[in-house]
């Protein structure tokens, strides 16, 4: 099995949005990009939804069903790892194998200087077409990577293989993700990596590494866009380059986790894509989640109400919800509006200091974030809040596909 060329992850906490992404995706359809959606949810968010990885693959089911959708979908099995990856079995046929937490453990003596030996051709100038310098590479080089990534990737080849162990080898997609970490790969990490993906025997089709720059949950990108440029394209050509040096999938391609909302960014991804004829694989994580709550408040009434509840019950429990994301987040206290002052608000006033619209004055990119983790307050009103998207679900489903398209696909697929 494989993913196309161009493919788009798209969140949805709640599992009642699965049309609205879906319409997204058959609008770059129709504008003439070839667009695979995939459905994501990870371990952590149907733990706090108390939904199941078959519930995410229902509504994708039935969101293809409703829209006539004749090409290929994915369920995405979002950062497991061997203790959880057993639930999306089932459910899944794309499976994002998330090591981050094992970079820099170390491998066993005897596996590093067998990957040494191994690479050590690559020593001395290391010469990648598309990227305009060699790269010194000395055997210190290669044990440091090795010394680093090697036992993240072997963590990998475990979990791919204990899913080759219930599933057809041709009945699913595989990404490894090591971009919830700290530190960004440089692209000779990168050339390592996959040296060491493909001596575990990982047949890879996307792959998620950690850029230069901040990635915070719902906003833009924070840091050096020229550096960030540079470094995508570096990764572009050296998944060409290993590809062929090392008999990767073909269809290999970069994985963005945008942590939703980087629009600085998609320009210079758009135009490394075009330069290099690559493939893209993007997530847009938390996206929908708030695009019900500027459904909800637009709507008014009860529904704008309960958009002011979410926020003064997310606002009173501003530590325990943040905790979990505290490397993905910056949130300043005193630049939140205080619960009573929401309450004032209208519901126009609510979406724009919630929609990310850099150029409205209203945009308030602290309460964005609050209310992006905020999704547990949520997830507690049971079906109260479900009731609520049901009874407003043609501006929530307007507002969702709008922001998709508009927002996201656009700028990266056919600006």
């Amino acid at each position: 099995m494989q993913i196309g060329k161009y493919s788009f992850g798209h969140g949805d906490r709640f599992g009642r949005q699965g049309k609205a992404q879906l319409r997204a995706i058959q609008k770059a359809v129709e504008s003439g990009i070839d667009l695979t959606p995939v459905w994501n949810k990870s371990f952590r968010e149907h733990s706090t939804i108390d939904t199941k990885p078959q519930d995410t693959r229902r509504e994708a089911d039935d969101a293809v069903k409703a829209l006539g959708w004749k090409k290929a979908y994915f369920v995405d099995a979002d950062h497991v790892g061997l203790k959880t990856v057993d639930l999306f079995l089932d459910s899944s046929n794309f499976f994002t194998l998330d090591v981050a937490d094992f970079i820099s453990q170390r491998a066993d003596d005897a596996a590093i200087q067998s990957f040494i030996d191994e690479q050590k051709k690559y020593t001395g100038k290391l010469q990648i077409p598309g990227i305009d310098r060699a790269f010194d590479v000395g055997e210190e080089l290669i044990r440091r990577s090795a010394e680093k990534y090697l036992f993240a990737v072997q963590e990998a080849g475990k979990i791919y293989r204990h899913i080759l162990s219930h599933k057809e080898a041709d009945s699913f997609v595989v990404e490894v993700s090591m971009d919830e970490t700290d530190e960004p790969q440089t692209p000779v990490e990168m050339f390592f990596i996959l040296a060491a993906i493909a001596k575990e025997g990982i047949p890879v089709q996307t792959i998620a590494p950690k850029f230069t720059g901040r990635f915070n949950k719902g906003v833009d990108y924070i840091g050096d866009l020229d550096q960030f440029s540079k470094e995508f394209e570096q990764d572009i050509a050296v998944i060409d380059f290993c590809v062929k040096e090392f008999s990767l999938p073909q269809n290999l391609k970069l994985s963005v986790h945008s942590g939703s909302d980087k629009f600085s960014i998609y320009k210079p991804i758009a135009k490394a894509l075009k330069k290099f004829d690559a493939g893209l694989h993007i997530k847009t994580a938390g996206t929908t989640w708030l695009e019900e709550l500027i459904g909800l408040a637009m709507a008014g009434g009860e529904a704008l109400d309960l958009a002011k509840e979410v926020y003064q019950k997310a606002y009173s429990r501003f530590d325990e919800l943040a905790k979990p994301y505290a490397t993905v987040i910056d949130i300043d206290p005193a630049n939140l509006p205080s619960p009573d002052e929401v309450n004032g608000w209208s519901g126009e006033k609510y979406a724009q200091t919630l929609r990310h619209d850099q150029s409205n004055r209203n945009y308030n990119l602290n309460f964005r974030q609050l209310l992006h983790v905020g999704y547990k307050v949520a997830a507690e009103m049971g079906e109260r809040y479900i009731r609520a998207l049901d009874e407003n679900e043609e501006i929530i489903a307007q507002n969702v596909t709008e922001n998709l398209f508009e927002r996201h696909i656009k700028p990266l697929f056919l600006s």
